[in-house]
């Protein structure tokens, strides 16, 4: 579950990033078109300067925008009926760019339709120009129109980078906020990384301590009877006892292994190995790990199988655990306890089922019972302990399988766990 809430904090904030960037580039976007059309209007500001300072139009009553046109991005035509002096042009030019603010190169080339050429060509720099010029002063290209008109050519050759050079700050400050929110992705997905990582381990230590809990339990009852005085008169309950310790041990190195398998991998899922086992079989085992816990407690078992023979295919020492925790929660949360093993098929469905008549599970408890760390409040039973993880690793347990749990509960009467096992 947390390796999906990882994934999922992940795919958010990388989209939380996408979307912001998409946001900072909408925004350059829309900063270098206000750019451009600053500049086209401070050009032909500077071109109605030197319309004003210079005859170059026999109709006076002519709208200057109808003098102008843009062929491409980085060129204006400006229409003129009559061509003016070189110098007195460039001069004016000069000064109009200047007094508007048009602080990038431009070539000036005057053509004459009549001798189909330029009359003249000259590259006005910028105060700070960096670039060469001749190449793009030979190769200005030749616009006509229908009128045959002589016009005024200016042509912009950096005008791209004159705009981005505005917008300074702004590609700055978002280059700065693309690294910040990229490094901020990488330290999140680290920071969570880290703290899966963690909770691994920590459940390590939980299971590892829950798995331990009940055999050490059932061994330690087993060994005080042995350390009874009159034992020896009793060889039937001496060689029982003895071969509940052997069987526990043997439980118990058998878990060790599959614990450190389960350290050694960064999946959150139990590992699983599945084979063909009865059902009988299994409760037997289970009901043998619990036997001294069965006996200290005075606790009556009835057993209902369905059919003695039927077969599994499960993970025989997992599921054999949660039956044992089942079985040990009902011995644990029963004064009296008569505890009802039941076991049969239903639709697809190999199912296990564990009634008590403890004191049973408040309605509203129910949904939090597999959290992990959660216990149910027990009023007046104080001398019931736990971590609060047994039902979490049935719950564990049972996912793995593919199965399902289901919880019947009424206080003061009893509970029962049904789990079920999917056939296939």
């Amino acid at each position: 579950m947390r390796s999906k809430t990882l994934g999922w904090i992940v795919l958010s904030a990388t989209l939380l990033v996408a979307i912001i960037v998409g946001v900072q580039l909408y925004w350059l976007h829309k900063v270098y078109s206000f750019e451009q059309r600053t500049f086209n209007i401070n050009v032909v500001k500077s071109i109605r300067g030197v319309f004003e300072d210079l005859e170059m139009n026999d109709k006076p009553g002519l709208n200057l925008d109808q003098l102008i046109r843009n062929p491409s991005t980085n060129y204006v035509i400006i229409e003129a009926d009559t061509i003016p002096n070189k110098d007195s042009l460039v001069f004016w030019v000069k000064q109009e760019f200047a007094d508007f603010d048009v602080l990038t190169d431009c070539v000036l080339g005057a053509y004459s339709t009549s001798e189909k050429r330029y009359l003249y060509k000259e590259f006005i720099p910028s105060p700070a120009s960096r670039y060469a010029t001749a190449q793009e002063m030979t190769d200005l290209p030749v616009f006509t129109d229908n009128d045959n008109s002589d016009h005024i050519l200016l042509y912009f050759p950096h005008r791209s980078q004159y705009i981005l050079e505005q917008m300074d700050f702004w590609i700055i400050s978002s280059v700065i906020l693309f690294m910040a929110l990229i490094g901020l992705t990488v330290s999140l997905f680290y920071f969570y990384r880290q703290k899966f990582l963690s909770e691994i381990q920590k459940d390590f230590v939980n299971n590892f301590t829950h798995e331990f809990k009940t055999p050490l339990a059932v061994m330690k009852i087993a060994a005080d009877v042995l350390a009874q005085e009159n034992i020896l008169s009793q060889p039937n309950r001496l060689e029982r006892y003895s071969a509940i310790i052997k069987n526990q041990t043997e439980h118990l190195q058998s878990q060790v292994e599959r614990l450190l398998k389960a350290a050694a991998s960064q999946s959150r899922d139990l590992p699983i190995e599945k084979e063909n086992i009865r059902a009988q079989h299994l409760i037997e085992q289970a009901l043998n790990k619990v036997q001294p816990l069965i006996e200290e407690k005075n606790a009556k078992v009835e057993l209902k199988m369905e059919d003695n023979n039927t077969a599994i295919h499960a993970d025989k020492a997992h599921l054999e655990l949660a039956v044992v925790n089942l079985l040990e929660n009902a011995l644990k949360y029963s004064i009296d306890p008569h505890i009802v093993v039941e076991t049969g098929n239903l639709e697809d469905d190999f199912f296990i089922s564990i009634k008590d008549n403890g004191i049973g599970i408040e309605k509203k408890y129910l949904k939090d019972i597999f959290k992990k760390f959660y216990r149910v409040p027990t009023g007046d039973v104080h001398n019931v302990k736990g971590f609060g993880l047994g039902l979490n690793f049935v719950k564990r347990i049972i996912d793995a399988h593919n199965g399902k749990i289901k919880v019947n509960s009424l206080p003061g009467i009893g509970t029962e766990f049904r789990l079920f096992i999917p056939h296939n």
